[in-house]
């Protein structure tokens, strides 16, 4: 039994509402919410998160919950299927890392906390990129759709993720055997919190986030005294030309209809003055939507790292290591289709609109590609209190309200929490079959 087959629960969008309406008290997080945004935990590191996450499961009585995959991951399986059939089998997803941030947003609950990185350095944490919704709100779905199991059949998986920031999680988790742990999901669904209009949802077909591939780049030169380049053999040029023939791959080979970016957003050479020294290190971030631009560009960068190395007679080949190989995430369009005809009936048709492509990543896609490219969706759910949208668009201030990674990046707790869980939940039962 497939996802398509239960359309009809979909466009009429009755029963999934009544199911939300009845049980949403059971559904509020906001408390989880708090929790989790003044104990936040830098990528890899969610060993709290993750213990939470795996309580709460526990204590709603899902089937099973699987912990400490890929790290410190959290699955929950809660399956509710019958009439002797498999069913229709739901994946969702959360993301439960912070970013290395000094928060800055006064809040009551705000994050001070301090801690040591997977490289030994202690850093700020905050959850400056709206994880800790993620986290509630699919808690609360879980709760709604354990609580609301008689009115559907099927299996849901509820799978919260570590080190989305750093991109490892999603594929630590699938090499750490998650796909030998459950049921074959037949939809994979995710969502994002973004500083739109709280109580509103964005979501497109196609190329909704962009893929992403960083390298790490060493040139080897030959190192020598500053007033003797004659003798040496220079990585800094070398670098240096590296970086501007880099720019020349957007304007001069990918066609102009086509998206990419290609920068150099890491660059150290030497340590001194008078010294030309013997390696330069630089990091290389490319980003694309489509899967043949993506390797032409991603060939093209090795292509002249080692052109331009071999251009300034350096003694050895450069290293070029890579350190994101991450998909970009494509909404499959009837899936869209119907979560868009669902969030229009339930929300109201003005509080839904279609997602702007976003140039950021996220290895969500990850798991569609390990799956061999499963029907999946990915939208995303405003923060901004609505009374501070309104005015800043009656300003013309929208640019100016703090976004993702900023230290200021606070969204309302509601009507926020409220609409992340609502969607989460709404979005499962529309491919869960009716009981």
């Amino acid at each position: 039994m497939t996802w398509q087959r239960n359309l009809r629960l979909q466009i009429a969008g009755v029963s999934c509402v009544e199911v939300i309406s009845r049980h949403w008290t059971r559904g509020c997080r906001s408390e989880i919410y708090k929790t989790c945004h003044q104990n936040p935990e830098l990528s890899m590191l969610e060993m709290e998160t993750g213990e939470l996450v795996q309580r709460e499961l526990k204590s709603l009585g899902f089937d099973e919950v699987y912990t400490n995959i890929g790290g410190h991951g959290v699955v929950g399986v809660l399956r509710n299927c019958r009439r002797n059939e498999d069913g229709p089998v739901v994946m969702l997803r959360a993301d439960m890392d912070a970013l290395p941030i000094q928060e800055l947003t006064c809040l009551p609950y705000a994050s001070t906390k301090r801690q040591l990185d997977r490289f030994g350095t202690e850093q700020p944490v905050m959850h400056a990129c709206g994880h800790d919704f993620h986290v509630a709100c699919l808690l609360a779905a879980a709760d709604i759709l354990f609580s609301a199991r008689k009115a559907w059949s099927g299996t849901v998986i509820c799978v919260f993720q570590p080190g989305e920031e750093d991109g490892a999680g999603a594929r630590a988790m699938v090499r750490d055997g998650l796909f030998d742990k459950i049921p074959r999901p037949t939809v994979l669904l995710g969502q994002h919190v973004v500083p739109t209009k709280a109580g509103t949802v964005q979501i497109r077909a196609g190329a909704a986030l962009s893929a992403c591939d960083c390298f790490d780049v060493r040139l080897f030169g030959k190192g020598g005294h500053g007033s003797s380049p004659h003798l040496c053999r220079d990585p800094v040029l070398a670098a240096c030309a590296t970086v501007l023939r880099l720019q020349g791959i957007v304007s001069r080979e990918v066609d102009p209809a086509q998206f990419a970016v290609v920068t150099c957003v890491y660059l150290h050479a030497g340590k001194a003055i008078n010294i030309v020294p013997e390696t330069v290190d630089m990091k290389v971030d490319v980003r694309t939507y489509d899967p043949q631009v993506r390797a032409d560009v991603v060939a093209a960068v090795k292509r002249i790292i080692k052109a331009e190395s071999g251009a300034s007679m350096l003694p050895k080949e450069p290293e070029i290591k890579q350190t994101d190989d991450i998909p970009a995430i494509i909404n499959n369009p009837r899936v869209v289709e119907k979560l868009t005809n669902v969030f229009r009936g339930y929300f109201s048709p003005e509080k839904i609109s279609v997602m702007a492509r976003d140039t950021a990543s996220d290895d969500f896609s990850v798991f569609a590609e390990q799956l061999g490219g499963i029907p999946c969706a990915y939208w995303n759910f405003g923060g901004t209190d609505p009374d501070v949208w309104d005015r800043a668009s009656r300003e013309g201030k929208i640019s100016e309200l703090p976004k993702n990674h900023s230290a200021y990046f606070a969204p309302a707790v509601e009507p926020t929490l409220r609409t992340g869980t609502d969607a989460m939940a709404l979005a499962a039962l529309s491919f869960l079959d009716e009981a």
